[in-house]
């Protein structure tokens, strides 16, 4: 079995999609993950870790610096690990996928946008991806914004789509079914991603090795 690394794991969005792609998935995490889903799991911090003896990297490092949730005053204050993420993995033959917020796409070569409505989910989480080490081409389907998906921000409340109204975000399960996450916590999922993102990505590298 292909064996995986997914660094900045968290509570293990991306591991899950992998697991479903057929890797063996070690992640790693600063904090401790009690939830966690993944196949051996490393309390460590991602840059001091070995990289070497896997087949795919995925990596998630903090977003805050570039997300458009983070107010402007506040962007100096969270860490910017991207730049020596990327640089690190461009030095090795692994391939490789990153993943961030839209604000980080300038710093990505060839990023790769990816949507739940892609998909079939109910939610409009938009999230860049940059491939690298690898040959593989990527034809995703166009994203189906119409109604009023699910709304998961992790800031309580959030502008409705169609009203323009404030509104609550949903209850746990709502978000569970929305994301395919069952196993986080409220928390957890609003920082995770749809398995489905890292499962689609990791099976286009295989059919491209």
């Amino acid at each position: 079995m292909n064996r995986a690394l997914d660094l900045f794991c968290c509570a293990g969005g991306a591991t899950r999609g992998l697991q479903l792609a057929g890797y063996h998935v070690t992640g790693v995490d600063i904090k401790p993950q009690k939830h966690y889903i993944g196949d051996a799991f490393i309390q460590a911090d991602a840059m001091e870790v070995d990289w070497r003896g896997y087949d795919l990297i995925w990596a998630s490092p903090p977003c805050q610096r570039y997300s458009e949730l983070t107010p402007k005053e506040y962007k100096e204050s969270h860490a910017d690990l991207l730049p020596t993420v990327l640089e690190r993995l461009a030095q090795q033959d692994t391939p490789y996928i990153v993943e961030n917020v839209a604000g980080a796409k300038r710093l990505f070569t060839s990023p790769v946008m990816l949507c739940g409505t892609m998909f079939g989910l109910n939610i409009w989480r938009h999230r860049y991806f940059d491939i690298g080490n690898s040959d593989a081409f990527f034809l995703v389907p166009p994203c189906y914004h119409d109604g009023s998906p699910v709304l998961i921000s992790g800031r309580g409340m959030k502008q409705d789509f169609g009203s323009g109204k404030r509104v609550s975000e949903p209850p746990k399960h709502v978000r569970s079914s929305a994301i395919d996450i069952d196993w986080m916590t409220v928390e957890e999922i609003n920082e995770a991603i749809p398995p489905v993102y890292s499962k689609f990505l990791a099976e286009q590298i295989d059919l491209w090795r």
